[in-house]
């Protein structure tokens, strides 16, 4: 796409704005609503997704614009950006680096462009449909999945159990008892994880387009895989189950497990 450039400087810029935003409100005391969802939020969610929507209105006013906190503009464009202005709000409000600002850009149902972006670690993802992932970071890291050619041999990772639903707890453990060790915790900054090698399976469930549509190109990007639990392609009438490997040869594996 003639574009893409184009498209990655405006999100790399917007990507600027909700850090400088999100910054100073980091273990500053903010309080939290409840939204319709029992999930909290933030006046630096709201702030942040305003900031991107402004960025992105500016440059592309003929895009679509999807937010978790204030909706959809512009639904019959066929590029649409998909925003999560704090993903971890809860990691956030706790004082915890591991929340991350997701920006995406979809053409049509596929992502071909992504960033997680964690402001107060200094550490960015930009993933881009057809190319290597970029990871910017003041800490050592290489992009690419850990080799690991079997589960048993796995770091398995999910934000936290309270996130899946009733159907969802037997696959889950199953998957669980055929990898190495399991950790809890790290919202989008765990698939950066993944694109980096440090994590090689994360699965997770209940997930809003807006929570998985950067991850997509990031960790495919770094030689992974991100789809559903059947191993499927995710889109937007997915049922909110995402698996991510950092090995390609992990995931029938892990699908395998998950179906048991």
């Amino acid at each position: 796409m003639r574009h893409l450039d184009a498209f990655v400087a405006t999100a790399n810029a917007a990507a600027d704005v909700a850090a400088a935003v999100v910054r100073p409100f980091f273990r500053a005391g903010v309080g939290a609503d409840l939204k319709s969802d029992a999930s909290p939020v933030t006046i630096a969610d709201r702030t942040a997704e305003r900031a991107l929507r402004a960025v992105l209105a500016e440059r592309f006013p003929e895009h679509g614009i999807l937010g978790e906190e204030f909706g959809l503009e512009n639904p019959g464009a066929s590029l649409r950006w998909v925003l999560d202005p704090i993903d971890g709000t809860r990691a956030f409000i706790t004082g915890r680096p591991s929340f991350g600002t997701l920006i995406a850009l979809l053409d049509g149902e596929t992502p071909i462009l992504g960033i997680i972006d964690q402001c107060i670690t200094g550490e960015r993802w930009l993933g881009v449909a057809g190319r290597e992932t970029v990871y910017t970071s003041p800490y050592p890291g290489r992009v690419g999945g850990r080799a690991c050619a079997h589960l048993a041999d796995a770091e398995l990772s999910c934000t936290s159990p309270d996130m899946f639903e009733a159907d969802d707890l037997a696959p889950f453990a199953r998957l669980r008892a055929a990898t190495r060790r399991t950790s809890w915790g790290g919202d989008c900054y765990a698939h950066g994880l993944v694109a980096i090698g440090q994590i090689d399976v994360v699965a997770e469930a209940t997930m809003k387009i807006w929570d998985w549509a950067a991850l997509v190109p990031v960790v495919e990007g770094a030689g992974g895989r991100v789809t559903d639990w059947q191993g499927q392609k995710l889109t937007a009438a997915s049922n909110g189950q995402v698996l991510s490997v950092g090995d390609a040869a992990l995931l029938p594996q892990a699908v395998r497990a998950l179906a048991g």
